[in-house]
């Protein structure tokens, strides 16, 4: 941008005196850190530069959409991320905002800036075969009926078997598991609940955790905690996330994910059986049908994938 290289003192005093107030504004009405004035000055800088870069003897009452638009656009072209830029627009609208309520210009432009739409990634997630792999894996390992691997083989059965979310599971009591209909009992996302299936190999494992294992950990303290520690204390995200990188280490070419990886794994696996889209956004909880439609992105993906691999033509 033909405006980067300029300095502080390079900026017309009728401007950058308005930077000075902002600064102040910043710093004592709104009690930003050091840190964060830097950077939104730097931005509103970068802006105002551009802005006389375009128009050499241009005040504050010039600065327009056509401006701002402007700058983002050069920014753009030069190769800044879109990350940046989305920060930068934000930015860039607390100004304008600041300089609309303080009369500095009469409209504000920045109410009309659209925000650079993101990439979206999609999630990593399991192959069918490579899920398989992973619960034969957490099986194999719970064999000796040793305690921790027990419960470590029903965390990663119960996340892929369900879908919930690893706090959903970590907050799990005992009395939250109907053992006859095989549904758990789920408390999610802004206190909603939710019941949840789940098949016959996490009934076995469930099963086997409290026969031998968790009487084995089970302190004064536990609660009614269904997933323990090995001090008897409720199981925290953190060891959750330990053993499902623990079981994946052990699948050959399995992506390293954590405990949201077998979410994805599970609604990706669901859909691509034939499920309904909507039975699966009410399974996983979303309350927007568009989040679950994620779902079906990675779906496509991989068909893709393969199809690029395997066919002649592709």
């Amino acid at each position: 941008m033909a405006s980067e290289g300029r300095t502080q003192a390079e900026l017309p005093e009728r401007l950058s005196g308005h930077l000075d107030a902002y600064a102040e504004h910043l710093r004592l009405e709104r009690d930003r850190s050091e840190h964060t004035v830097r950077a939104y000055l730097a931005d509103a800088r970068s802006l105002l530069e551009h802005l006389v870069a375009d128009v050499p003897d241009a005040g504050i009452g010039d600065l327009d959409l056509r401006v701002m638009r402007s700058w983002l656009s050069g920014q753009a072209a030069a190769g800044v991320a879109r990350s940046t830029l989305a920060r930068r627009t934000a930015a860039s609208r607390t100004f304008t905002a600041w300089l609309t309520r303080t009369r500095r210009i009469a409209r504000d432009p920045g109410a009309r800036l659209a925000s650079p739409k993101s990439h979206r990634t999609l999630p990593a997630v399991l192959r069918q075969e490579q899920a398989a792999d992973a619960m034969r894996a957490a099986e194999s390992g719970a064999a000796q009926m040793d305690p921790i691997a027990l419960r470590d083989r029903l965390v990663v059965e119960l996340l892929y078997a369900s879908g919930i979310r690893v706090g959903e599971l970590c907050g799990l009591d005992v009395g939250d598991v109907d053992h006859d209909r095989r549904v758990l009992r789920v408390l999610g996302k802004g206190n909603r609940e939710r019941s949840v299936p789940f098949g016959g190999p996490a009934a076995e494992a469930l099963d086997a955790w409290l026969a031998a294992g968790r009487p084995h950990l089970v302190r004064e303290h536990s609660g009614s905690a269904l997933l323990l520690g090995k001090r008897g204390r409720r199981l925290d995200q953190r060891q959750a996330r330990s053993a499902v990188h623990e079981v994946l280490e052990a699948v050959p070419g399995a992506p390293s994910l954590a405990p949201h990886g077998l979410r994805h794994s599970a609604a990706t696996h669901l859909l691509e059986g034939g499920a309904d889209l909507r039975v699966v956004q009410e399974l996983l909880g979303h309350t927007s049908l568009a989040t679950t439609q994620l779902y079906t992105h990675v779906s496509v993906a991989r068909l893709r994938a393969v199809h690029d691999q395997a066919h002649p033509r592709a």
